[in-house]
This record gives C-alpha cells, structure tokens and sequence, in this order.
C-alpha cells in the first residue's frame, strides 16, 4: 500500500496541490508567528534615556500596592505622586537636585518642525546627555533649545505656549523631540515633578529616603530610588515595548489560530473530495483483495506524505520571511527599533510538527469514508450523489451546531457584556462555521433550486442545465461552496462584530451627551485655571469642566480593578450637559463623600459604602450615589474634583443658555482656548471623533486574518474546480455530440460556479447574520442603543472575489478539455 500511495501521489498531484499548497502557506505563518514570539520572549531591557548621565533618580509614588491574602496586588497611578518637600530636603544635603519637569508643546500656524514637542528645563538635558552644537543655553522666558536641525538659532516658533526664540540647538537622540525651557519658565509652566535627579552616591540617596520613611516623613511611602538601568522607568512610558510586544502576541496568536483552522478545513475538504471522486478506483483495490484497513492506510499515508513535503517547503518559507516580516513591522510602527528574529529553533519544530498534525487530522475522516467503500462500487456509473451525508458527519455538524447555539443562549443568560469582547467575537463564530460547513450538503439542493428559479425558466438550457448538475454533484458542490462559506461567514462575523460595537459605542456616546458643545484639551495636557476662567466669561454658556483620573477597587479580597474616572467639578451642572444611562440613584446625589459606579463593579448598591484607592493612591471610603448601567462596558465612575487632586481640566461640556446664539457661543469658545490648542466641537461631533479613534488596531488585525483566509479560500477553490472540472470529461464531450458548441460549454460551467459561489455566499451570510444577531440580543440587554450591522459593502467584495477564483479556475480546465476531440471513450 506504500507503494500504491506514492504513486498515487505522483500520478493524482493536481488533486493534492490545493493541500500541499495550503499547508504549505499554513506551516510558513505558524513558522513567522513563532519566531516572532520567542523574538519577544527574548526582548531586552529598554535602557535609560533621558537620565542615562544621571547618578541618581528619585521618583514619588507612582504604583499603588494593596496587600491581600494572595499577596501584593499593583497597579500604575493615573496620577504620580510628587516626592515629598522633607524627602527633597534631605537630598539636598548630599549634592546637588535637579527637578524634572515634562510637559506638551504643539507647534502652531503649520510650521515646519514636529507637531508634537516635549518640553523639559534646561538643567536636565546633561543628563541624556544633551550638548549643544550651534548656539547657547536659553537665558529668558522665551528662549528655547531644540533638539534636531528642524530649527536654527535665531528663528522664531509659534506654539500653544507663546512664540519662542530658538537660541541653540542639540543632536537629536532618537526617542523625543524636545525643547528645553530655562528652569523658572518650565516651572510655571508645569508647577508639579514627579521625579529628581540627584548628584549624589546611590547608597546615601538610598538611606536618607528610607530615613525619611522612618521617621514618617509625610508622602514619603512608595518614593523609590532609581539607578543604573532602573533610571529608564524615570523616562516617559517605559513599558511601551512591553504594551507593543503584547499587541504584537495577540495579532500573530489570532493569525495563527486562524491559519490553523482554515488549514485543518482546507485540507479535510480537499481529501474527503478527492477521496469521494475515486470511489471507483477503490472500489476496485477492494475487488483485487485490500481490506478496509488497507485503503484507510493508503489514505493516511497519501495525507502524510503531502504533509511531510509541505511542512519542510513552509519551515523553508518561514525563514526566508520571517526577518522580512519584523523589518517590516519595525518600520511600520507596531513593532520597537530593536526588534529582529533570533536563532531559536523550536518554532521549526512546532511549526512542522503541527503541519503533520493538520494534514493527518483533516485527512482522517476522508480515510475512514475510503475504508467504507465497497467492491461494488467499482460498477458505479451514475454521477448523481445519492448520499451526501455520512452518519458522523451528521454527529459533527449537529453537535457543533447544538453547540454554539447552546453556549450564545448560556451567555446571553449569565454575561451579554462577555459577547462584546475580542477574544469572545473573533473565537465564537469559529464552531458555527464549522457546524454549517459539516451540514452544507443538506441545504446545498433546495438553496441551489432556491437561487436558479429564475435561470431554470428563462430560454434556453443553460440555466436548466447548471441547476441540475448542481443538485446533482451534491459533494462537489459543497466541496466548492464551503470555503466561500467561511470566508464569507468570517466577514460578515469579524468586520460586523466591529462596526456593530463601534455603532454601540457611538449611540451610547450620543445618547450620553446633552452638551452643545465640547471643549477639548490638546492630547496629554489640560486647562490651566486661567483658560476655564475665560471659557466661563463666554456669554451664554454654561460649562461642566471634568478631569481624566481612575479609581481602584479590591474586588472578592484579591482583585485590584481600575476603573477610568471623570471627575466633575461641577456636579450641580452635569444634569445640564449628561445624560448617564443610570440604573439606580441620582445624578444630584453626588458629592465629595460619594461616587457614581456603574454594574461591573461587585458592589453596586445605592446607598453603600465602599472603600476605594483614588487616582493619586489615597484610600478613601465613599457611598455609592447612583449606578449606571454596563453598557458596552466603558461607562467606567463618576467622582468630584476633590477626588482626584492634581488632574487638569482636559474637558469641557458646554450648554447654551436659554435665547444664547449657538454660532456666538461657539465663536466665544474657540477663541477663549486658541492660544492653548484646544478643540471646539459640537456634540454630535465629539460623538462622531470619539468613533473614529476606537477599534483602528482591532479592523487592521482583522483583515489581515480574513487575508490569509481569502487566501485559503482560493487555493481550495482552484484546486477543488480544476480537480472537478477534469473528472467531468466524460460530461462535456456529451453535450458537445449532442450539439453543444464550446462556448455554451464554457457558459454553462460558468453558470454553474456563480451558482455555487452563490451557494457559499448565502450559507455564509446566514452564519454572519447569527453571529451578529447574537451582538444585537447582547447590547439590548446591555441597554443600548444599537443594531448589528453588516458590513455590505466588505462581504461584496470578498463574495465577488470567490466568484471571480470560481469562474476563472472552472473556465481554466474546461478550456484545455474542449480542444480535445468529442470522442466518448467506454
């Protein structure tokens, strides 16, 4: 049977090369995914930046830790804490301090340098080192350093914090685009640092701040002593390698998922078609003596071989494009400047190891069916499929689909909010497809009947013709229409479950904003006191300031939970320009001893108290006011101003005044925050902003997973047709006796691959149209405002493609075969 297997292998590899191919493409993207996870798993330490000349850095408290029965429970401050006036005095005595300051600065007017600028004192730019090159060190309040050669001494910069004059200039060090202030202007302008450097030896800076602890020096707790490569956690966002390496796990994870189940669906379908074309052929192997076993075992081996040859070619491929990849990634942003493939060895292994896994598995049940064949069958003539559907497939698709149908109905019950999220929506369509596939050849006759109503009745045989063998070759039919079905299925599911959650976070933005106006802070700053004084002097409006803070809680004693804040200034007001979707209590009841949470939290009844860790650290117990609904799940607290000291003004809701003209007020508006650079938009403009910025990363992850299966969907759909196609000659020479010139050949097997495109197509859109039905039913138990939405306009082009690959494949083989001779061989 080895012998029969390899050269079946060899005569039949039209029949294989859809397999080969696929698990080819598959072992390569499971190759790159795992080269590039242990890429991440060896990332380095991010050196220290801006203090990488600093003996010493002391930062205030910055992490909130709470002791539980589990153990310590951390999380980051929202707002870091200063270090302490005794703390700094005690530094002092041991050499000298430099305060660190950091603060936004936007370039105006359209200039020609960055857009984005981070401004710094002076005295702190020895310790990246920064030294200049051309000019001096800034002497007044409005004379600046800069850092690259986007602007020369002497030139003049409009920014949101007044024109300055460059004075000098330093090398650029790759990781900011800085301006240095001198120390006086920097300290206006941001009064609050976080962070010192200290010139001193790291062991006395050491032992005066555990002195200062001691001796209860006030604020001292959670001041920590920064040096050696420790001082890169003094530098702005240091687990941004971190944060990018985990989006990077996540994208190549689902693709690799993904490629995994579409390889496993490829291969199965391509075998348990080949297997149930050459039902004859074992047929006869079993009138020449083999035993079922023996056929199972040619079947297996066929599948082995294909997988053996495909998992080398894919680890091959993988090499080869794995570098190409992180280069590609590196320069596209995603990824940091550090990041390359190393010489690990085990993913090789995986990769190749799962391409025997696949090819086994998507074979096995094609080798139980050959098994099952019987001698007689070596005397079948007919081409109709009288039995599409085994027994265990009918076990499988039922199974599966009883299956989602179950869990959607558990979740709905027991957690709609749990349907919202990523790894929820992008894993639960997976086994629906799978059910609906399994099950596809039940529905393939009356869907097919269904959609060539019209086409039977019109003049002519063509559309008579592609209805009957369409009904007729159930399995090649199905065979076809499956891939179609997943991709299209997966579509309609993945784009639609982002538009729909994007829709319902939109409506409930709507929803949630009375205000006529919003008044938004430039990104990473706020107000000054001086700014909201002139947006209150604007006649006719009447503002709600609120600040961006968080609020932790320990939930069931060993879960410590954020929760993003906004914190009103004004709580009388709010009524006046939000609408909370609220559950239970009033909006009125707010006060500095209370806070609005919404039904996530585990304790959300009106009227209780709970102790709360605010967004500078500071424990507080507060009473619960109201409770809003969960919504999507963004609704996150309400508190006051004085629960959350020291975060700026970064929003201001506006409502008009009864007889205010709108166009004034918002003239009034823009130029009360101009010199700052702050936004001035209407509400449903705000609503429609916020929409545009939420789900960017989520959309491009998902298209690139629907690529790689519009990929597969076309390798299984060529080799399924041109495997199809060529057993049909027996077919097409007859209705070329009978009449038939090529070009109606061509145009009936045209017709019939529209007919099963169309098929998948449908079968697919009914997978999505669950999937996203079950969004619907979450969010209008979630309360809100939102309809699934499919996304036409996606599922079009994709369903137009698999026709195009259909049509093209299907036409490709029929062409060879017409320029043959019409002779019918017996």
């Amino acid at each position: 049977m080895l012998t029969t297997a390899l050269r079946t292998l060899r005569t039949r590899w039209v029949a294989f090369t859809g397999s080969f191919v696929a698990l080819s493409l598959g072992v390569a993207l499971l190759t790159v995914s795992g080269l590039a996870l242990a890429a991440t798993l060896d990332a380095p330490d991010r050196k220290p930046e801006r203090f990488a000349a600093a003996p010493v850095v002391v930062r205030g408290q910055d992490t909130l830790r709470v002791p539980t029965p589990s153990g310590e429970r951390t999380e980051k401050l929202a707002r870091p804490r200063a270090v302490p006036d005794a703390v700094v005095a005690r530094l002092k005595r041991l050499g000298t301090v430099v305060e660190d300051r950091s603060f936004p600065v936007r370039v105006r007017g359209g200039g020609h340098g960055p857009g984005e600028l981070v401004g710094h004192p002076w005295s702190t730019a020895a310790f990246a080192p920064y030294r200049i090159d051309a000019g001096r060190a800034p002497r007044a309040a409005d004379e600046v350093v800069v850092t690259g050669g986007w602007a020369a001494p002497g030139e003049r910069v409009r920014t949101d914090r007044g024109t300055l004059r460059v004075v000098g200039t330093v090398p650029g060090r790759g990781f900011e685009d800085a301006v240095f202030f001198t120390d006086a202007r920097a300290a206006r302008l941001a009064p609050v640092g976080v962070q010192v450097a200290v010139d001193a030896e790291v062991s006395a800076v050491r032992k005066a701040v555990r002195d200062a602890g001691r001796d209860s020096a006030p604020g001292s707790a959670g001041v920590r002593v920064l040096a050696g490569d420790d001082r890169r956690y003094a530098d702005a966002d240091p687990d941004r390698d971190r944060e990018a390496l985990t989006g990077l796990n996540a994208l190549f994870g689902t693709a690799g998922g993904v490629t995994a189940f579409v390889s496993v669906f490829v291969v199965a379908s391509t075998f348990a078609f080949a297997v149930d074309r050459r039902r004859r052929e074992f047929g006869l192997l079993r009138t020449a003596g083999a035993t079922p076993g023996q056929l199972r075992r040619t079947v297996l081996t066929e599948a082995l071989g294909v997988g053996v040859l495909a998992s080398a070619a894919g680890c091959v491929l993988g090499a080869y494009a794995a570098p190409r990849l992180a280069a590609l990634v590196v320069e596209e942003g995603p990824a940091p400047a550090w990041f390359t493939i190393g010489d690990h060895t085990w993913p090789y292994h995986a990769a190749f190891w799962t391409g025997l896994v696949v090819a086994l598995s998507g074979a096995t049940a094609a080798a139980w069916r050959a098994g099952r064949t019987g001698p007689v069958e070596a005397l079948r003539e007919a081409s109709v499929d009288t039995r599409a559907m085994t027994r265990g497939r009918w076990v499988c698709g039922a199974g599966l689909l009883l299956t989602a149908l179950v869990t959607l109905v558990l979740a709905l019950a027991d957690d709609p909010g749990d349907l919202l999220h990523r790894k929820t929506y992008v894993s639960r369509p997976m086994p629906l497809i799978t059910a609906a596939a399994l099950l596809a050849p039940v529905v393939v006759r009356p869907t097919a009947r269904l959609l060539t109503w019209l086409p039977a009745r019109l003049p002519g045989a063509t559309g008579l013709l592609a209805r009957e063998n369409t009904v007729a070759g159930v399995r090649r039919t199905a065979a076809v229409a499956a891939p179609v079905l997943v991709t299209v299925a997966l579509t309609g599911s993945l784009l639609g479950a982002v538009a729909t959650l994007n829709g319902a976070k939109a409506a409930e933005v709507r929803e949630r904003t009375a205000a006529a106006f919003v008044v938004t802070a430039p990104s990473g700053a706020g107000f000054d006191a001086a700014t909201v004084d002139r947006l209150r002097a604007v006649p006719g409006a009447e503002l709600s300031p609120t600040s961006s803070s968080a609020v932790y809680v320990l939930e069931d004693g060993v879960a410590l939970i954020r929760s993003d804040a906004r914190a009103v200034a004004a709580p009388e007001r709010l009524t006046a320009t939000t609408r909370l979707p609220l559950a239970a209590g009033k909006v009125t009841d707010l006060d500095d001893h209370s806070i609005i949470v919404n039904e996530e939290w585990e304790e959300h009844t009106v009227g209780r108290p709970i102790r709360v860790w605010l967004g500078d650290g500071t424990s507080k117990t507060l009473r619960i006011a109201a409770v809003m609904r969960t919504g999507t799940g963004d609704n996150g607290v309400y508190v006051t101003a004085a629960n959350a000291a020291g975060a700026p003004v970064d929003r201001v809701d506006v409502a008009l005044a009864d007889g205010a003209d709108a166009d004034t007020v918002a003239a009034g508006l823009r130029g009360a925050v101009a010199s700052v650079g702050g936004r001035v938009s209407s509400g449903d403009e705000w609503a429609e902003a916020a929409l545009a910025e939420s789900g960017g990363i989520t959309r491009t992850g998902l298209l690139l997973v629907l690529g790689i299966a519009l990929l597969y969907t076309g390798i299984s759909v060529i080799n399924t047709m041109l495997t199809a196609t060529s057993d049909r000659v027996r077919d097409l020479t007859v209705l070329r006796l009978t009449g038939a010139t090529d070009a109606q050949v061509l145009r009936l097997l045209a017709a019939e691959s529209l007919t099963v495109a169309a098929v998948g197509t449908l079968l697919g859109l009914l997978v999505a149209g669950l999937n996203l039905a079950g969004m619907g039913a979450a969010l209008h138990l979630l309360a809100v405002p939102a309809t699934p939405v499919v996304p036409w306009a996606a599922v079009a082009t994709t369903a137009g493609t698999c026709a195009a690959l259909t049509v093209a494949a299907s036409l490709t083989s029929a062409t060879l075969l017409v320029r043959r001779r019409a002779v019918v061989r017996e």
